[in-house]
């Protein structure tokens, strides 16, 4: 029996904040930058294969990684592959794979994720995924998976919940927040952490967009009968030029009275910063992560050093820093000073070029 469940993974970013490790041409979702042996894609492509069936996946992501694609997950064919030729935000990212999954099997139910999270407990995510699936089939609903805050962290969106019920509606988003909004957040108890992570049906999604983003819908639209065809890339390349560059969360979630949340608590975290791979990095019992054997610390604390295979490095006298050092480019800052890392990346574009970003 064919399945109409699918999973879209959103895999087009640069990972930025990752940098010198996450490069233009090899970013972050690629990358295996917690030492488990698999990428961050690889990991997210395993934990639904249990979900969706192979032929069920898509993933969405820039031309340029398209091969890169294909190599973390060879079980999937290239027409899964949807070929972004400009990064415009979640919105039309979800777009493109919702018009062509309408057109290919309008049934379709549409699980969608970023490539590059991490998510500890599978068993509970798993639960809730299916609780999900099962609530949107029989309803015209929108659905997201909050996560219960452990802290009062200003660098996620999120989500106030109607009730107390596992899943109930949405009261309203709320953007990056202040420390104190974060800490009222965590006190007030009605609060949870935006995974990005969503579910509904196909023609409910394409029902919103026609209703809350309708140049997008249009666009869209009109390419409907190029989509699977040899005109596809010529017609992505029209839509991607025109269409705004907008989030899912500002274009539709905010705007729709349909949005549901399903409450969860599954060691979900976005691995956004240096710092959050130290929070889950094991560390030794000076508190420092290194990557390897190679790596020899002396009076160091509370640090995170990584260094290329077949390098030795020797590292003394450091409290709180972050060490990166790869085949070109050694970042050495103060976990405080991780949010200037965009400034590093563009005054080392500004004297170099793209050779090192």
């Amino acid at each position: 029996m064919k399945s109409n469940r699918y999973c879209v993974i959103m895999a087009g970013g640069i990972g930025t904040r990752f940098w010198p490790k996450s490069r233009q041409n090899f970013p972050k979702q690629f990358l295996d930058i917690l030492g488990t042996g698999r990428s961050f894609i690889r990991h997210t492509y395993e934990r639904f294969a249990n979900i969706v069936p192979v032929e069920n996946f898509i993933v969405v992501t820039n031309q340029r990684y398209k091969d890169l694609v294909l190599q973390h997950i060879p079980e999937l064919k290239e027409e899964q592959v949807l070929c972004e030729p400009i990064g415009r935000n979640t919105a039309p990212c979800i777009a493109y794979a919702a018009y062509s999954l309408l057109k290919h099997n309008p049934d379709a139910e549409m699980v969608v994720t970023p490539a590059d999270h991490l998510i500890l407990n599978e068993v509970e995510f798993t639960r809730i995924v299916e609780s999900s699936l099962e609530f949107i089939h029989y309803r015209n609903a929108l659905m997201t998976i909050g996560i219960q805050p452990t802290r009062p962290e200003t660098g996620y969106g999120y989500i106030q919940k109607s009730n107390l019920e596992e899943i109930c509606k949405v009261k309203c988003f709320t953007e990056k927040p202040s420390r104190e909004m974060a800490e009222a957040f965590l006190e007030c108890g009605e609060f949870l952490w935006n995974s990005g992570i969503f579910i509904w049906k196909v023609k409910d999604i394409v029902e919103a967009f026609e209703k809350h983003l309708p140049d997008h819908a249009t666009l869209f639209r009109n390419i409907l009968p190029d989509l699977g065809t040899e005109r596809e890339a010529e017609a992505i390349q029209r839509v991607f030029a025109e269409c705004r560059a907008i989030s899912i969360d500002y274009g539709v979630m905010e705007m729709a009275d349909n949005v549901y949340v399903h409450c969860g608590d599954i060691g979900w975290s976005d691995v956004g910063t240096w710092g959050s791979v130290y929070q889950h990095s094991r560390k030794d019992r000076f508190a420092n992560a290194t990557s390897n054997d190679n790596i020899k610390v002396y009076d160091t604390r509370n640090s995170l050093i990584t260094i290329p295979e077949g390098k030795i490095a020797v590292v003394s006298g450091l409290k709180d820093y972050i060490v990166v050092d790869t085949e070109d480019v050694l970042m050495i800052c103060p976990m405080s000073d991780e949010q200037n890392i965009k400034s590093f990346i563009e005054d080392v574009k500004y004297d170099s070029g793209d050779i090192h970003i």
